[in-house]
């Protein structure tokens, strides 16, 4: 009996993620700010881009709801290179009528500024139009200049349908459904996958994108409608987009890419499915076009996370890590490309039910420096977006 319950101790073990030590964020954070003060207006959903000057650039969306407010619209806000402070906030983008979300900001090969989010139409996540701006004219104080602006249309095609009815083939049948009479949850989707009227829209922003050495573009994108998520892909630095393969599974949503030394992409993704919340994991072999079906790892997650392969070849995950709310931050570093997380830092570890910080973006500097943002909520209505900047060279020589 001894030996099997030490056998069963062991298999339980090595489901485990592996974290070799936990470093004090005194030790790895050296700078801590809200970008703007705490404030009643909702906050969320914040990115971030380093420019070529040096300066940084944020956006979020702001207003007094999300889908449901058409108040909602695209603030941004700068840290000067020279400065020590954020700027004030000032507008990035506001569709008349409609509520705007989920920006995304970054710079394609030639130096071009692309800020991408969604105006959700009828107030329904499922029915949000995706939306471009381009700017050549972002180095002065302030927002940058806009220079054109265009919707981001995709049409996912038959093949759309083949996948996603392929892919859930090759799942194990929970057996889950609404009722002796109703459909199961993969039969309605993949029902669902055959109406190109819904292929073609609801498809959302979240995290930067995947530049791979070709100059491929991987912009992520999930639909709340299918509850999965698919790669808009661009070969001509963002001029065109292409929808990938969808990347199915139950519930892999709002996915972040890194790629490994090998050429595979890895998609890390939150767990819109069943209990326990843990993050999902997907892979293409093909530069982003296919996808594995999702599969859920052991790192307890509840909302959106970042990975980021570095410049260093270790590798940072971002995420809440915990499985019942966003009172946690925890930023993972690892040494072989996210089989084991050997480091680990609370940016953010509170009581729960007091406030939640969640949303994560994540950017290399040309120093190897970390520049995070997610969003800061405070019990009572309080918001903000906090930043941070994290060197992990401290991190993994750190001894205690």
């Amino acid at each position: 009996m001894v030996r099997i319950a030490m056998i069963g101790v062991l298999a339980l073990a090595s489901m485990l993620p592996v974290y070799g030590q936990i470093v004090p964020k005194e030790v790895a954070v050296e700078e801590e700010q809200l970008i703007f003060p705490i404030q009643q207006e909702h906050a969320h959903g914040s990115t971030l881009v380093e420019l070529p000057n040096g300066d940084l650039l944020a956006a979020w969306f702001q207003g007094s709801g999300e889908r449901k407010s058409d108040d909602v619209r695209i603030m941004g806000a700068r840290l000067r290179k020279r400065d020590k402070q954020w700027g004030p906030p000032f507008l990035m983008a506001d569709t008349p009528h409609l509520p705007d979300c989920n920006p995304v900001l970054f710079l394609n090969p030639d130096g071009k500024l692309f800020l991408v989010w969604i105006a959700v139409q009828a107030n329904r996540w499922e029915h949000s139009i995706l939306r471009v701006r381009t700017s050549s004219n972002y180095s002065n104080a302030g927002a940058p200049i806009w220079d054109w602006q265009d919707n981001i249309l995709l049409k996912p095609g038959t093949e759309f349908a083949e996948e996603v009815e392929a892919r859930f083939k090759e799942m194990p049948d929970t057996g889950a459904g609404w009722a002796e009479y109703a459909p199961s949850y993969d039969d309605m989707i993949i029902e669902a996958s055959k109406d190109s009227k819904k292929s073609s829209i609801g498809w959302m922003t979240r995290i930067k994108p995947l530049f791979l050495p070709s100059g491929r573009i991987l912009l992520p994108l999930y639909s709340d409608g299918y509850n999965f998520s698919l790669a808009a892909i661009s070969d001509d630095g963002g001029e065109t987009w292409t929808p990938s393969l969808p990347i199915v599974g139950r519930g892999p949503i709002q996915p972040a890419f890194a790629r490994k030394s090998d050429g595979t992409i890895v998609a890390y993704m939150r767990d819109s499915g069943d209990a326990p919340a843990r993050v999902h994991k997907s892979l293409s072999k093909d530069n982003g076009y296919s996808w594995t079906v999702s599969e859920k790892t052991d790192i307890p997650n509840t909302a959106s996370v970042e990975l980021h392969a570095l410049s260093s070849g270790h590798w940072a995950f971002l995420g809440n890590d915990v499985d019942d709310g966003r009172y946690r931050v925890a930023l993972y570093l690892s040494d072989d490309e996210g089989e084991s997380w050997k480091w680990k830092v609370y940016l953010e570890d509170g009581e729960k039910g007091q406030g939640g910080h969640s949303y994560p973006s994540l950017v290399e500097d040309g120093k190897g420096n970390l520049h995070i943002s997610y969003s800061f909520h405070e019990a009572g209505d309080r918001k903000s977006i906090k930043y941070l900047r994290v060197n992990t060279k401290k991190i993994v020589r750190y001894k205690d």
